[in-house]
């Protein structure tokens, strides 16, 4: 497994308070679903476990492969994209954007060729869920976070957000990584996600020129140890 993939998983892969509302929303739209920003496949994998087809993009090329090989006969298929610029030759009823996935694209003008970019994938009909950041909780007296752990193949990896940077129009987390090989050394290397800040009623604005309106909102409760967000739900007129 490359060092991406494992990284990724460290910091993204145990949270799962937001998995039975992708879980509800597949459901009912039925398949496939499209799964933006996929990573290793936290929510693809949920899903496809659960039966539902799903198809997950994501621009890193070592992410995907991991979410292939964990795939392996499930109904899931890993493709190597853009956000910003893709095609699919299915149309889907139902695309998502977890964990703040959406936020991660630089400005409106990238939010805007991504959502055009869905509307053109999804059935007339269809919905596309965004689970976004508004902004974060105010600090309080709760202990400091503590690190996100994982071993491989007798290595540790640590990664702890040693500062959150709020900004305008965006928020910076930077990380500490750490890891212990199986005889003892030590290594570190810092690492820093910037993440966009605006109100959902802005990516409903930016939606509607994609051809998308506003359909529900849900939230999704803070855990000890991740913040709550807001789902923005879409829809493409029938």
């Amino acid at each position: 497994m490359s060092a991406k993939a494992i990284w990724h998983d460290v910091e993204c892969g145990s949270y799962s308070a937001d998995l039975p509302l992708w879980e509800e929303l597949a459901r009912a739209g039925g398949g496939p679903v499209l799964d933006l920003g996929c990573g290793t496949g936290r929510v693809a994998l949920h899903l496809a476990r659960r039966g539902h087809r799903v198809v997950g993009i994501d621009l890193e090329p070592a992410l995907i492969e991991s979410l292939r090989e964990r795939g392996r006969g499930l109904p899931l298929e890993g493709v190597v994209a853009d956000a910003r610029d893709f095609r699919l030759e299915d149309e889907f009823p139902l695309a998502v954007a977890p964990m703040q996935v959406m936020q991660l694209l630089p400005d409106s003008t990238a939010r805007v060729a991504c959502l055009r970019r869905v509307a053109s994938q999804l059935r007339p009909g269809g919905r596309f869920a965004a689970a976004i950041l508004e902004q974060m909780p105010e600090p309080d007296d709760s202990p400091p976070p503590l690190p996100d752990v994982r071993e491989v193949d007798g290595w540790i990896y640590s990664s702890l957000a040693v500062e959150v940077a709020v900004g305008d129009g965006e928020i910076v987390i930077h990380r500490l990584r750490q890891t212990v090989s199986p005889v003892g050394e030590l290594g570190e290397e810092d690492n820093q996600v910037r993440i966009a800040t605006f109100p959902a009623a802005q990516l409903q604005a930016e939606a509607a020129e994609a051809g998308l309106l506003p359909v529900a909102r849900h939230e999704i409760s803070p855990t000890d140890i991740h913040v709550g967000s807001t789902v923005v739900v879409l829809g493409k007129a029938g």
